[in-house]
């Protein structure tokens, strides 16, 4: 969600190397493409829905209308839809700790999975409990269901993680403090992109007019930093480890 699509496309060409296309949703909504392949949507929709602009991972489902019933039965609430939108059905939400997520009804692309491809190298939810939150995304999208495509999720280092095949599509973290004053640490979803060079990912956005809220985090296989851009949206990038074998290097973010 932006307000300002133009000045949106102009930052993530320059610190992601997008480009961008038109959709069948008119002229407020563009899809981001990176290697000539869909990575993300941008829409200047925020002004008009009264949304802060954000990054908001969306979850494809079987049925909108089952999955908002799940997500209201639990304690949480929906705040949009699910409604029709373009091909299929929308909705958004808030979990009950206030992570916003969404949900889609309907196609989705071929062969593009979170970390895979041009797609998002993860997604992470921090929030205050990372098990009670896996209890609610589990029971609202049936991961670790018995139907094809589940997912499987298994607890790690104090996190939760999901799984789909040999993926890692989404981690769930602790430790976010509901009415923090800073925002980066409150429950949220972070959606993690692959840069090949952190430093100048970090560049070239302080020279668009972002920069970084975090230092930079490691661990033994890649390096990661959360930036915002120009309209405060949050977003993750992440590059591997500069010491890793060349022939391994470009699957490390996975």
């Amino acid at each position: 969600m932006a307000r300002d699509l133009a000045a949106a496309q102009h930052f993530y060409a320059g610190v992601l190397g997008w480009e961008f296309r038109a959709s069948g949703l008119g002229d407020t909504f563009s899809v981001a493409l990176h290697e000539g392949r869909p990575v993300a949507g941008i829409g200047a929709l925020a002004e008009r829905l009264d949304m802060p602009v954000a990054w908001t991972p969306y979850f494809a489902v079987a049925d909108a209308d089952v999955t908002a019933a799940r997500i209201r039965e639990r304690g949480a609430t929906m705040a949009v839809g699910p409604l029709a939108f373009g091909t299929g059905r929308a909705g958004l939400a808030a979990d009950p700790a206030g992570a916003v997520f969404g949900f889609w009804q309907g196609t989705v692309i071929p062969d593009w999975s979170v970390g895979r491809g041009s797609a998002p190298a993860w997604l992470e939810l921090r929030t205050r409990d990372a098990f009670e939150a896996s209890i609610f995304y589990g029971e609202v999208f049936d991961w670790a269901g018995e139907g094809s495509g589940c997912c499987a999720t298994s607890y790690e280092h104090d996190r939760v993680v999901l799984r789909h095949g040999h993926d890692t599509v989404a981690r769930i973290s602790g430790g976010a403090v509901d009415e923090a004053p800073d925002p980066s640490i409150r429950p949220r979803w972070h959606v993690h992109f692959p840069v090949p060079d952190l430093e100048e990912a970090i560049e070239v956005t302080n020279g668009l007019g972002g920069g970084a809220v975090a230092p930079v985090g490691t661990s033994t296989t890649s390096r990661w930093v959360d930036l915002t851009d120009p309209g405060g949206a949050q977003f993750t990038v992440v590059a591997p480890q500069d010491t890793l074998d060349p022939a391994v290097k470009g699957r490390a973010w996975r």
